[in-house]
């Protein structure tokens, strides 16, 4: 038993590690908080609207969508450590600005709008550089461990933030809450500054010339890399669009508060929690198999969490969703990340990036019509039926890859440093 909890943390015994955990858990807490208040803010400025919603959330997600390729060449290219603390400052300042808006009773709308545009922009470069840099704290070995834990404080902040900030926005409103997310960035940049570069697995040299067509085209010369990106993509636009669809089914299926609707969050991210820690122990690149069967469970939990009928039964159903949800994202990203050269790795994790979370504007639209016109639940289904239809496609195309002896490699001469499959 203790070795097995001193496996599921062994990321933890390296100080750098400990210290960007522990930043980024109150960093993410803060997060949380502030994505229940924008929505419950944004419901409240107009009355309940599932396309002022959607359209708020498709402007967080847009610049993902635009910038962010370039901003895994500049992960690449430059020092993470120091991107990462400018990225969290300025997001900081963009919070507290809004957050003063609040306070002083002169929100409107135009003016979260700006919000989240400006977040997005940041969040294109923090992302890639987030997620590369876990390579550089503990090293190849311990990566799918690390990897899994930082799932593991992402959820728990998931629990904790959107239960909290639901009984503060009750008690005190929205704007205070989004000051206290203000000041948790600051979490993660003292960490970040106590962060010892002498002891970071980086390598020896950067490309001096980072070029995101060099990325894609390593990427494309790869089927065993395109295969889970495509169902990443498909995932994270139409299944992973609970910060729409639960702010709606609380509001206008269950008529609930805001301290209930952040406890429906907290459900989901729970289950989220439960996956992530069960992650901790994977050691190896999981099978293309194993990240469509997480894909197609996953949706036909957020199916049957659409059609749950009561309050109670759906905050049930949310939880084994989260477990879901986490579980496929982690096979995914362990997929790719697993099977990308480091030189690469950010280029290849901004690509990543851009399907899983670039695509979610227009996800947020499909899915916030869908739900304007034919209810909140309609939204969580549609999400769920077209993960498992994407699970099934993958998993048939992989099958025919290996199953094909004509069958070869897209693209031509194979870069440097990783395997195609």
């Amino acid at each position: 038993m203790k070795s097995t909890l001193a496996g599921a943390f062994q990321s933890l015994t390296i100080r750098n590690f400990r210290l960007f955990a522990a930043g980024q858990l109150v960093s993410v807490a803060g997060t949380w908080m502030m994505v229940v208040a924008q929505d419950w803010l944004v419901l409240s400025l107009t009355g309940d609207s599932a396309s002022a919603l959607g359209m708020v959330t498709a402007l967080q997600f847009a610049p993902l969508l635009l910038f962010t390729l370039y901003a895994g060449g500049l992960a690449d290219r430059y020092d993470k450590r120091r991107l990462l603390m400018g990225a969290n400052l300025v997001s900081g300042a963009l919070a507290v600005l809004l957050a003063v808006l609040v306070l002083a009773g002169g929100v409107r709308l135009w003016h979260v709008c700006l919000f989240a545009l400006g977040l997005g922009v940041v969040n294109a470069v923090e992302v890639p550089a987030r997620m590369s840099f876990v390579s550089e704290l503990v090293g190849a070995r311990l990566l799918p461990n690390a990897s899994a834990l930082s799932a593991a404080y992402f959820s728990s902040a998931r629990v904790v933030g959107p239960a909290l900030a639901g009984l503060l926005i009750s008690r005190f409103g929205t704007g205070w809450v989004m000051l206290l997310n203000a000041a948790s960035y600051l979490a993660t940049v003292v960490a970040l500054w106590m962060v010892r570069p002498g002891e970071l697995h980086r390598s020896d040299r950067r490309p001096e010339r980072a070029r995101v067509r060099d990325g894609i085209r390593y990427l494309v010369a790869r089927p065993g890399l395109i295969l889970p990106m495509v169902l990443a993509g498909v995932v994270g636009m139409l299944g992973f669009n609970f910060q729409l669809t639960l702010p709606l089914l609380a509001k206008t299926v269950f008529h609930a508060d805001a301290a209930a609707f952040g406890l429906l969050t907290a459900a989901l991210a729970a289950g989220s929690l439960v996956a992530a820690f069960a992650t901790t122990m994977r050691r190896a690149r999981p099978a293309l198999g194993l990240v469509t069967a997480a894909a197609a469970g996953f949706g036909t939990l957020e199916i049957l969490s659409g059609l749950a009928p009561t309050y109670t039964t759906t905050a049930l159903l949310l939880f084994f969703t989260g477990i879901g949800s986490i579980y496929f994202a982690q096979a995914a990203n362990h997929r790719i990340q697993l099977g990308t050269d480091p030189d690469y790795r950010g280029r290849v994790l901004a690509l990543y990036t851009l399907v899983f979370q670039g695509t979610t504007p227009l996800g947020a639209l499909i899915i916030g019509g869908v739900s304007g016109h034919l209810g909140a639940r309609a939204g969580l289904i549609l999400g769920g039926a077209a993960s498992v239809l994407a699970a099934a496609a993958v998993w048939g195309a992989g099958r025919r890859r290996t199953t094909d002896p004509a069958a070869t490699p897209a693209g031509g001469r194979q870069p440097r440093g990783a395997e195609r499959t």
